[in-house]
């Protein structure tokens, strides 16, 4: 990180709990690469203290912010404008400094997005199953479904949550590719070759042996899997699927690209690859 002056733009990210997060590392050495005078860091904040924060963010002249849990909902209501997805979504990620507050976008559509098109995983005519029904698995749905998936299948253990999901996807984008199930009936899917996206916090470290599902003949239906979970690195979702000759990728791309589309929105720039790379490079440090 460079030297902290007078002119620093003050970038940074507002949650709660925010002492885990590797987001000062993609930020601080894209501000390295990039030569951009700017300086991120992380404020934790308290429910109900989001408006408080945003106000005195914006008094305090801070470029941007990222949001993270539990805050992602509540901070709408105290932003002056918001990116029609992020609103059709109902979740915000990412704050840029207007005139008179800050407008909000999710990158972390944009995030998945770009790891997916990396990694090769096509989701235009493919049958997706989505593990989960919380704020990641509504994003996840809408990029889903606007990509042309044939079909979404949100599985959850509480069925209505996903029911509203699916409900909400269907009439934003005027679609009947989205339906809920039960987790437990996942048995009755009777298709094959499905994109399996895991959006919940099961198998999150120190949790490292858990899945939400582990029947080895659900991960045989499967044609690739996704976690977005990217600690630990490899999940037991992701073994459970390359047991089965299965491809899987963990969720440290979509953050590391949620990360780089927040900051090409804060700086109205075009991060190269090669600086993608070592960003990439230094998460992986940062995280042994």
């Amino acid at each position: 990180m460079g030297e902290i002056k007078g002119t620093t733009r003050v970038c940074g990210l507002i949650g709660n709990p925010v002492g885990h997060s590797i987001s000062p590392v993609i930020h601080n050495t894209l501000a390295d690469l990039c030569g951009i005078d700017m300086v991120y860091t992380t404020f934790k904040v308290e429910k109900g203290a989001v408006d408080t924060a945003v106000k005195g963010a914006h008094a305090l002249d801070i470029l941007g912010l990222n949001v993270t849990v539990p805050h992602k909902q509540e901070v709408i209501g105290a932003l002056e404008s918001v990116d029609p997805l992020a609103e059709a979504i109902g979740a915000v990620n990412t704050l840029v400094r207007t005139e008179h507050g800050y407008k909000g976008y999710n990158t972390d559509i944009l995030g998945l997005e770009r790891e997916l098109e990396e990694e090769q995983v096509e989701l235009k005519d493919s049958p997706v199953i989505l593990l989960g029904a919380g704020g990641a698995a509504r994003a996840i749905a809408f990029l889903c479904v606007s990509k042309g998936a044939k079909e979404v299948a949100i599985l959850n253990r509480t069925e209505e949550k996903a029911a509203v999901i699916a409900e909400d996807v269907n009439r934003h984008l005027q679609s009947k590719a989205a339906y809920a199930m039960k987790l437990s009936d996942y048995g009755k899917l009777t298709g094959g070759n499905y994109v399996v996206i895991q959006t919940t916090s099961v198998g999150l470290y120190p949790n490292c042996d858990d899945a939400v599902i582990e029947d080895e003949d659900f991960y045989k239906r499967a044609a690739v899997g996704v976690d977005i979970i990217y600690n630990p690195a490899e999940t037991k979702f992701m073994k459970l699927m390359k047991a089965q000759g299965k491809p899987a990728y963990n969720g440290l791309k979509m953050l590391l690209y949620q990360g780089v589309s927040a900051f090409e929105l804060w700086n109205d720039i075009k991060v190269s690859k090669e600086n993608i790379r070592k960003v990439y490079e230094n998460m992986q440090k940062k995280l042994g």
